[in-house]
């Protein structure tokens, strides 16, 4: 059975997309750490990241970093954190949070009823500054 991020890369659940090509995709996470947050996830699933070949992991390294890049400009971000924790979904993905202190590293404190209004804000800000300043989608 198709994991959740499968389903989301397949459009079959909706996703506030800010990335997209053949490799991998990047969304908002629905439950953010903090304003921001993204996913960057491989199309391919896998469930360990240690399982992903070297290319691939190395793509979506490059990917998190252009995402970290967006973030730092568009949300004027002091820090951005990396983490790769794979309990929740059995499907890699890396989050991509923009933190101003550790504890915006902590899933305990993520906001389980995020403004929709502001998901979409924020993803239309990176979606447009990853596409090189044009509105449409990458």
């Amino acid at each position: 059975m198709p994991s959740l991020f499968s389903k989301i890369i397949q459009g079959d659940i909706p996703a506030r997309f800010v990335w997209r090509d053949s490799q991998c995709v990047a969304f908002m996470d629905i439950q953010p750490l903090n304003r921001g947050h993204v996913l960057v996830i491989p199309n391919e699933e896998i469930d360990e990241w240690v399982d992903l070949n070297p290319k691939t992991v190395s793509h979506l390294m490059l990917i998190a970093h252009k995402i970290a890049k967006a973030q730092k400009a568009t949300l004027a971000a002091h820090r951005v954190g990396l983490m790769i924790a794979g309990f929740d979904v059995p499907h890699v993905h890396i989050h991509v949070v923009p933190i101003e202190s550790l504890a915006h590293l902590d899933f305990s404190q993520a906001d389980t009823s995020p403004d929709p209004d502001d998901l979409d804000v924020v993803a239309g800000l990176l979606s447009t500054f990853l596409n090189g300043g044009r509105s449409s989608g990458p």
